[in-house]
C-alpha cells in the first residue's frame, strides 16, 4: 500500500492530537428549529469551565481531567464535559476510556460533528478504521451537509481498504465543495491505491489549482511522485509544501516515513532530528527517529540502540500509557538490546491495554511467547518501522 501523508498535529479528528472544542456547544449542530436546552447543573458547568481552563494550561492535563470527571459525576448529561474528557485521555492514550466517554456524548448530543470527528479518531487510533468508517458513515447518513465528518470518512474508508467506497464519499465531498483540496486530494490517492495513475494525477494537479497557499496538494503531489519512483520531483513537492507553511512539519514526517519504509535510514533519521528541533514532543516523529536508529545499530555498536532506548523512555516519562513507545521498546530489549527480562513486563503491558483489534497483538504476544527472544536482529514480525500503529505516517487528510 502506497505511504500515507500526516496532518498537522494540532487539527481536530483524524491527527495525532485532537483540540479541545468550544464550551458549551462544543459540535456543528444543524437543526431546523432552535433546540430546547436541557437544564445545566450549575455546579457541573463550573467544574467543566474550570476544566477546559485548566487543559489550556502547561502541566494543567491532569487536573483538567479531574475537573471534568467531577463534571460528569454532577451532571451526567453534560455531553460538553463527556466530549472534552475523552479529548483528554485520548491525548494520554487512554483510547478504551476516551472511546467510553466519546461514544457517550455521541449518544447525547447526535448532531454534533465534533464528537463524531473525535469519535472516529479515537476508533482509528485503537487500529480498527472499520468502526470508525461506520461510525461516520452513520453520522452523514443523518446530517449530509456535515462536510467535515465526510472527509474524514473518506480517510478512514481508505485506512480500512475501502477504496470504492471512499471514491464515492469523495465526490459526494465534491458536490458539496466542487474545488476542495482535501477532497481533491484524497480522491488522487484513492484513485493511486486503486492503480489508476492516471486519474490520480489528473486530481492532484486540480488539487493544486484549486489551492497554491496550502501545503495538503503539495504533499499529495510527492505520494504520487514517490508512488511513480520519481524521488525527486516528490522531494521537490516536500520541500514546496514545507515552504508554504514554515510551522508545518508534516511534510518532513512524510519523508522520513517513506525513507523509513525504503530502508534509507540514516536520511530518515534526519528528517526526523528536523523535525524535533521544531516540535520536542512530537510522539511520531520520536517513534520514527527511534526506528531509523534501531535499523541502524549492530551488535558491535550498540550506541544506536541505546540512544533509541533513550528516546523512547523519555516519551514513556511524558506519556506512561503510550501504547506505541511502550511497545517499540519492549521490541527493542527483545530483538535487539538481549533484555528479554526488560522486554517483558512492557509487552504484557501492551498487550493489557491495547483493543483486542489492534494490528500490532500479534507482533506483541509472538515475542512475550518466545522464551529466546533476545537476539540482536530484525524485530519479529516489527520491521524496521515503529510498531504498535503509531508511526509517524497517518492515513489524515493530505
Amino acid at each position: 500500500m502506497i505511504p500515507r501523508p500526516c496532518r498537522p498535529l494540532a487539527a481536530l479528528g483524524l491527527g495525532a492530537i485532537l483540540a479541545l472544542g468550544p464550551i458549551a456547544c462544543g459540535g456543528k449542530k444543524k437543526q431546523a428549529e432552535a433546540p430546547v436546552l436541557a437544564r445545566v447543573d450549575a455546579r457541573a458547568l463550573g467544574q467543566l469551565v474550570q476544566g477546559v481552563d485548566s487543559a489550556k494550561q502547561k502541566d494543567g492535563r491532569d487536573r483538567a481531567i479531574e475537573l471534568l470527571r467531577q463534571a460528569i459525576t454532577s451532571d451526567p448529561q453534560l455531553w460538553e464535559a463527556r466530549y472534552n474528557l475523552g479529548v483528554l485521555l485520548a491525548q494520554r492514550n487512554e483510547l478504551d476510556a476516551a472511546e467510553k466517554e466519546l461514544a457517550k456524548a455521541a449518544e447525547l448530543a447526535p448532531n454534533a460533528e465534533d464528537v463524531a470527528l473525535a469519535l472516529g479518531e479515537v476508533r482509528r487510533r485503537s487500529g480498527d478504521p472499520d468502526a470508525a468508517a461506520n461510525g461516520l458513515l452513520a453520522f452523514v447518513k443523518a446530517f449530509p451537509a456535515a462536510v467535515d465528518a465526510r472527509i474524514a470518512l473518506v480517510l478512514c474508508l481508505r485506512e480500512a481498504e475501502r477504496i470504492e467506497e471512499a471514491i464515492t464519499q469523495a465526490r459526494e465531498v465534491l458536490k458539496r465543495r466542487p474545488n476542495d483540496a482535501n477532497a481533491l486530494s484524497a480522491l488522487a490517492l484513492a484513485h493511486l491505491e486503486r492503480g489508476e495513475t492516471d486519474a490520480a494525477e489528473l486530481l492532484s494537479a486540480e488539487a493544486l489549482k484549486a489551492d497554491k497557499t496550502t501545503a495538503a496538494p503539495e504533499r499529495t503531489a510527492g505520494l504520487i511522485a514517490l508512488e511513480g519512483g520519481n524521488d525527486a520531483v516528490a522531494f521537490q513537492h516536500f520541500v514546496r509544501a514545507s515552504e508554504l507553511d514554515s510551522k508545518d512539519t508534516t511534510a518532513r514526517s512524510n519523508m522520513g516515513v517513506v525513507l523509513l519504509q525504503a530502508g534509507v535510514y540514516p536520511r530518515a533519521e534526519k528528517e526526523f532530528r528536523a523535525v524535533l528541533e521544531v516540535e520536542p514532543d512530537n510522539d511520531g516523529a520520536v517513534l520514527g527517529l527511534a526506528a531509523a536508529l534501531r535499523a541502524q545499530g549492530k551488535r558491535d555498536r550498540t550506541g544506536p540502540y541505546l540512544e533509541a532506548e533513550k528516546l523512547l523512555k523519555d516519551l514513556l516519562e511524558r506519556e506512561p500509557r503510550h501504547l506505541a513507545a511502550t511497545l517499540n521498546l519492549g521490541i527493542l530489549y527483545a530483538d535487539f538490546l538481549a533484555k528479554p527480562a526488560e522486554a517483558r513486563p512492557l509487552l504484557q503491558q501492551f498487550l493489557d491495554r491495547a483493543p483486542s483489534k489492534h494490528p500490532a497483538r500479534a507482533t506483541a504476544e509472538k515475542l512475550l511467547g518466545d522464551p529466546k527472544a533476545g537476539g540482536a536482529g530484525p524485530a519479529k514480525g516489527a520491521g524496521a518501522a515503529p510498531a504498535g500503529g503509531a508511526a509517524p505516517a497517518s492515513p489524515a487528510p493530505p
